[in-house]
């Protein structure tokens, strides 16, 4: 090779090389200090983009993990309230049982009747309870167990939402229905609501102890057993809803991490090795740029 003053290729390439080297020397910097595989979109533009619609898709559902705990606390709510009522329906029979006993005169009569309707006032602010100002039970209009678009909520289970997602239908209860058994005869309700015919009622229900029969209690009681069996019922699917969603996270999340996230291991090894290059062509591109003073001792 001849030797010359203006091009020294061999300062050229070792100059080169020693750029690329750093250069990768940089990245490796990054992954390792962010973590992350794909430090900008040039690293990996297709995988930065199904990145980022799994970690969408993991916030999104993580989110509907809340929304489902919200969800099962409300029907936990519903069922506390339920099974309150059924202990008042519960001393409510008791007190009517007592109301027959023939050796009680009407002073008796009058003092069980007393918490008798103090019992009825508790069921009424019990059917008027609410979560988060949601109303826990439905109103008197509607039919007793039904599934309507007014005793419904809808709760998603899936990160699609509305447009395609899985959903689960929580019944806000028909409690007052379930207590209005008054003249239900052989039915478990009647189908004609009245305050006075219903076992929950406010201050201003008149409706003395003996109108309602212990069969009548005992039908109240049978109907709130249908109704905790049908919120013990969406609370277990809720729960199972919930269980399925945290598994799915945890997939997305592994699948999220292989595209994303950087593996040390392999990129400390790589980072050690461009750490030599770096270095080595350092050394050498100094050594090349002295290849011109042999020149210079050419001349003189």
């Amino acid at each position: 090779m001849a030797i010359s003053i203006n091009t020294n290729n061999t300062a050229t390439i070792a100059s080169f090389n020693l750029n690329a080297s750093n250069k990768m020397l940089r990245t490796s910097l990054n992954r390792l200090s962010s973590g992350k595989q794909i430090v900008s979109p040039a690293d990996d533009a297709g995988g930065l983009a199904v990145s980022m619609k799994l970690s969408s898709a993991i916030r999104r559902s993580h989110a509907v993990d809340k929304n489902i705990g919200n969800a099962i606390s409300f029907a936990q709510v519903q069922d506390g309230a339920m099974s309150a009522t059924t202990n008042i329906l519960d001393r409510m029979g008791e007190l009517r049982t007592l109301a027959d006993d023939v050796t009680k005169n009407s002073s008796d009569l009058a003092n069980y009747n007393i918490e008798f309707q103090q019992l009825r006032n508790q069921l009424d602010n019990i059917a008027n309870e609410k979560f988060n100002g949601i109303s826990l039970f439905t109103g008197s209009g509607v039919g007793f167990n039904t599934s309507d678009a007014t005793t419904q909520l809808k709760v998603y289970t899936t990160e699609e939402g509305s447009s395609s997602g899985v959903t689960v239908s929580l019944t806000k209860a028909t409690l007052l229905t379930a207590l209005n058994v008054n003249g239900a005869g052989n039915d478990q309700v009647n189908g004609t609501y009245a305050e006075n015919d219903n076992l929950a009622a406010s201050t201003s229900s008149t409706t003395d102890i003996t109108a309602f029969t212990v069969d009548e209690i005992t039908k109240a009681i049978e109907n709130l057993a249908t109704l905790r069996a049908v919120n013990g019922g969406q609370t277990s699917r809720l729960q199972f809803a919930q269980s399925q969603l945290q598994t799915n996270v945890t997939h997305l999340e592994q699948a999220n991490s292989r595209i994303i996230d950087v593996d040390v291991a392999r990129e400390s090894t790589a980072f050690a090795r461009y750490n030599v290059l770096v270095q080595s062509g350092s050394s050498m591109l100094a050594q090349a740029n002295g290849l011109t003073n042999i020149a210079l001792n050419l001349l003189t």
